[in-house]
């Protein structure tokens, strides 16, 4: 079943553009792509753009768009969704010159994201460059990254009636995990090309409408860098390092300036479908990825090398 092939880019809106363009190509690594009064892109490779980031009381994901492999491809999806009852729309020549793409047709799912379909997603004009990274982004033929998105009540059976059977997400996994007495983590992961996965969904308590987007790096100093890089300007983390048991990602969580997070990695897990299975875990990190004030509170705790010195030769 022909369907999307990638998450090309998303749109956020955002309340303080200043705060997060120092987030993006100071503390991330991205390339400024254009600048107007009231939005500018995010570059992660030779796109014109993959992040949109616009002016608005949101603070939050308004569009993910998802690229086709061609206008043939395109036409079917259209078909398809429409015959499930959907309401498709094709975008004007002013939508596709701002998205940067050859055609564009609109749709919601059912939680009420914005989703676009695209077909020719443009290259900038220019070959991508950061000051800040050693290696690259890892795009290609993975897309942009991946994002984590809020179910909102919606039955999952709802939503991959969408992702999976209109779309042609498939899935990759599942991880069911009980954190506390009575609180379980349910996740499910969706993957449409080698990514282990494009898209996931869970129900967490929070009024956004996505957990968080992951981009991911060809060299694992750079995650180094950028932990540090965040942890000297004081920009709130979620999660510290550690490493998912499902993607493999080795990676950290930090706030964005709008309350969301981006997970920063490196070795993501390429899926065959040939050879691949699907799972259910029964853990969210193979190791680490603790919240910070935990962390802070252990090293606090820890005794001094003075301390463990005079302990050590009174023992002997």
């Amino acid at each position: 079943m022909s369907g999307v092939k990638e998450l090309a880019y998303v749109v956020y809106e955002v309340g303080d553009l200043t705060d997060w363009e120092r987030f993006g190509v100071e503390l991330l690594g991205m390339q400024l792509g254009e600048r107007g009064e009231d939005r500018f892109t995010l570059r992660l490779d030779e796109k014109a753009h993959r992040w949109i980031v616009t002016r608005g009381p949101a603070d939050d994901l308004v569009v993910s768009g998802y690229e086709v492999e061609g206008d043939a491809e395109l036409d079917v999806l259209v078909e398809r969704l429409r015959a499930a009852g959907l309401r498709v729309d094709e975008g004007d020549a002013a939508l596709a010159a701002d998205r940067r793409v050859e055609r564009i047709f609109t749709t919601t799912d059912p939680m009420g994201n914005r989703v676009e379909l695209v077909t020719g997603l443009a290259d900038a004009d220019t070959p991508f460059a950061s000051e800040a990274l050693l290696g690259e982004f890892v795009t290609g033929a993975g897309g942009a990254g991946h994002q984590v998105l809020l179910a909102h009540g919606v039955s999952r059976e709802e939503y991959l009636g969408f992702y999976r059977d209109l779309l042609g997400f498939k899935i990759s996994d599942i991880i069911v995990e009980e954190l506390a007495p009575g609180i379980v983590a349910d996740l499910i992961f969706l993957h449409c090309n080698g990514r282990h996965h494009t898209v996931a969904f869970g129900d967490m308590p929070s009024p956004k409408r996505t957990h968080h987007f992951m981009v991911e790096v060809t060299d694992i100093r750079d995650v180094g860098l950028a932990y540090d890089r965040c942890t000297d300007a004081k920009q709130p983390f979620e999660m510290t390092l550690g490493m998912h048991p499902n993607d493999h990602m080795f990676s950290f969580y930090v706030f964005t300036p709008s309350g969301f997070s981006v997970e920063y990695g490196w070795g993501g897990l390429i899926i065959d479908d040939a050879t691949w299975q699907v799972r259910t875990l029964d853990r969210l990190h193979s190791w680490g990825h603790r919240p910070p004030g935990v962390v802070a509170e252990l090293l606090a705790a820890a005794p001094s090398p003075l301390e463990t010195e005079g302990t050590a030769g009174g023992e002997r």
